[in-house]
């Protein structure tokens, strides 16, 4: 037998089933709200894995196509990669669960989510992240849970709690909230410039709603609650810890590690660690896990210092940002291209733009999206930290990365009927010391500015951090955190936004959760650090859009026809809209209504793409001058094409002047010439004219031998 537990969230009931499916897991919730259904599993290894000095947890967020009725694309019809939504969502569920295991287990853990139905109205990302919460804390697996996540919309100004995919994709904030029963564990939002106000408002709104939810997990575990396993702990020994302060004191490792070059304290700590390994040569056991031990003493040192005399690694005050720099058009040829620099952490980024049918095609379980017109691409190679690993592609950090740098600028971009380009930004790092998405927003809020894309307001983002102490008004705030404070710091709380609002948050954190003040702190410490960003070097190396696309970019011209002529301009097969993209060497899409752009990079191919598809989607007039080409001859007369399947025929009695015997004492085939339109014969036929015309445009002007 199983047992069903409900609760109303949001006006609609959410419940999961409880010993229903999944017992050999370690703990298992069936989470159904509304008509959306995920599986959640938590499982735990029995061993802690040999040879690693972190926790290894994996998130898993499983996407299935038939949770909407689809069958997946290519030939293999079976679920490849995780989409980037599935990426995202695994992000989003790890980063509050982490810090609640303990940090000194090795144990493997899993938690996986499985869609198995999904009901528009319920978003099957929230579901998930309930369910593996509910799973973890009913398993035997140690965790200082039970932790609850609430999402938010925004419709007609008013927060909507757990708000439908539509009201999600459309309203003006899209924010996801974690929490334990008393402190915030995590915040992820993209927003349309809201107000820090009224941002902090919605987090506690989520805030209270979670708590709800927390006392009905609370009451799950309670009466289904496996008990807690002991695990084997890989803490540090203490007797280690005060052999290596004997070799190397406090006072030695602060004047180490205090420094604003990154790579003069590695090397600092570099020589602590080879003086160490020769003291404890004989000692396997604490050899084994040296660098672990400096590690946190490193760890130890630079917060003592942060929290007790707010001493920055760097020498910087508490909110004082690196030295910045900002430079555009550093790449030529390319479309857009901007360079942003914050102490040892540098960006360069490069739009391009192209006609909307390049836009990204988007495969996934919402319905309303199906591509996807700017996206943001972030790159993290081993060089810009000083490591060789090889390359295997963008993992899950760069998809995070890029995704919150895109959210940063999706509300400032101008609309496509302003603006009708597909636009990419790809972030290059060359340089890494903290916070290089923030960089990121930076350096493509810039880009985007010199490709001469016309952003609503510039976007800047900045990254602040966290030491705390023993009680919860024992803390300090760090503004533009480097490498150093965000490894040994509690939180990495990330803000991007405009002079009037936030479009984006990110926040990271290693502890149990932040009280109200650190929340509203970070948000103010932000908001006066971007607008500094902004109002300073961003402003300097340009101040505006600039007001046409770069040389290199595409034009992009617009024409409407009727939307019964489509055919026409398309031809058999496509026949017709290829002719007229092989001669005039254009780009041309046309939507169902009837609307149609025109790509390319020379204007006068895109003017003559243009005079063909009007002259097809026309229909001829009386007096009507046109100009063609001789595309066939006989014996009455020449066929003149005027664009790629729309013809006309010239009787031989008025190709010229005088009476002529035979057409090609006249035209020769591929000549250019002009013609009058005579209206209809006695057949109904359309009948045109070259010697009736105002004059020649080209061809050989009724002379034999001249060409075009």
């Amino acid at each position: 037998m199983y047992k069903t537990y409900s609760l109303e969230v949001g006006g609609r009931t959410l419940s999961v089933d409880i010993g229903r499916i999944g017992k050999q897991a370690g703990g298992c919730a069936f989470m159904h709200y509304g008509d959306t259904t995920v599986a959640c599993f938590a499982t735990a290894s029995e061993k802690p894995r040999d040879g690693i000095d972190f926790f290894p947890l994996s998130v898993e967020y499983t996407e299935k196509y038939y949770s909407v009725g689809k069958m997946p694309g290519g030939f293999n019809k079976r679920e490849g990669r995780p989409s980037e939504n599935a990426v995202l969502t695994s992000r989003v569920i790890d980063r509050p669960m982490r810090p609640l295991f303990p940090k000194d287990m090795r144990n493997d853990v899993t938690l996986e989510c499985l869609v198995m139905s999904v009901d528009p109205a319920c978003r099957p990302e929230l579901v998930g992240m309930l369910g593996a919460a509910i799973a973890t804390a009913i398993s035997d697996i140690p965790f200082d849970g039970p932790v609850a996540m609430t999402q938010i919309g925004m419709v007609g100004g008013e927060p909507v709690i757990n708000p439908s995919q539509e009201q999600w994709d459309k309203g003006d904030l899209r924010l996801t909230v974690a929490s334990r029963e008393d402190k915030v564990m995590m915040i992820e939002a993209g927003a349309n410039e809201i107000p820090d106000e009224e941002m902090i408002r919605c987090i506690y709104i989520a805030d209270e709603q979670n708590k709800k939810i927390i006392e009905w997990i609370k009451g799950i575990v309670a009466e289904c609650g496996k008990e807690k396993r002991a695990y084997e702990s890989c803490a540090i020994p203490e007797e280690l810890f005060a052999a290596i302060k004997e070799i190397v004191p406090p006072a030695h490792m602060e004047e180490a590690v205090f420094t604003d070059d990154k790579q003069v304290r590695e090397g600092n700590v570099s020589v602590f660690k080879e003086k160490l390994r020769e003291a404890f040569a004989d000692n396997e056991e604490w050899l084994a896990i040296l660098d672990e031990a400096v590690y946190q003493y490193e760890k130890k040192t630079v917060r003592k210092m942060i929290l007790k005399d707010n001493k920055r690694p760097d020498g910087r005050a508490l909110d004082q940002i690196r030295p910045l720099a900002a430079e555009v058009d550093i790449i030529p040829r390319v479309h857009g291209s901007a360079m942003f620099t914050r102490g040892q952490t540098q960006i360069c980024d490069v739009v391009t733009l192209a006609p909307l049918s390049d836009a990204q095609r988007v495969e996934g379980l919402d319905p309303n999206i199906t591509e996807k017109r700017y996206v943001h691409h972030y790159n993290f190679p081993s060089y810009s930290v000083g490591e060789t690993r090889v390359s295997r592609g963008p993992g899950r950090r760069e998809i995070g990365h890029g995704a919150l740098a895109e959210r940063a600028l999706m509300p400032v971009l101008p609309s496509i009927d302003e603006f009708p380009y597909a636009i990419r930004a790809v972030s290059e790092t060359f340089e890494s010391n903290g916070s290089t998405s923030m960089a990121s927003t930076c350096a493509s809020c810039m880009a985007l500015m010199a490709a001469g894309v016309p952003i609503k307001k510039p976007v800047a983002g900045i990254s602040c951090g966290l030491v705390t102490g023993e009680t919860d008004d024992d803390f300090v705030l760090l503004t533009d955190i480097q490498g150093l404070e965000d490894f040994f710091g509690d939180m990495d709380f990330k803000v991007t936004g405009t002079k009037d609002g936030i479009t984006a948050i990110q926040m990271d954190i290693k502890i149990h959760g932040l009280t109200k003040d650190i929340v509203t702190g970070a948000i103010a410490r932000c908001r006066e650090a971007r607008n500094f960003i902004m109002d300073g070097v961003m402003h300097d190396a340009i101040e505006a859009p600039r007001p046409t696309v770069n040389e290199y970019a595409p034009k992009i011209d617009f024409m409407q026809i009727d939307p019964e002529k489509i055919g026409d301009v398309v031809g058999q097969r496509g026949k017709t809209i290829n002719e007229i993209i092989k001669r005039t060497g254009v780009q041309i899409d046309i939507n169902d209504d009837g609307s149609v752009s025109i790509c390319g990079s020379e204007q006068k191919g895109m003017d003559e793409a243009k005079r063909m598809i009007e002259i097809i989607t026309s229909e001829f007039e009386e007096g009507q001058i046109l100009e063609g080409v001789v595309v066939s001859i006989k014996e009455f007369g020449a066929f003149i094409e005027f664009a790629p399947g729309k013809e006309g025929m010239v009787h031989i009695s008025k190709i010229a002047p005088h009476r002529i015997e035979h057409v090609e004492d006249v035209l020769t085939l591929g000549d250019k010439v002009r013609v009058v339109c005579l209206g209809k014969d006695r057949m109904g036929r359309l009948s045109f004219s070259i010697k009736d015309a105002q004059k020649p445009a080209g061809g050989n002007g009724g002379r034999r031998g001249r060409r075009s």
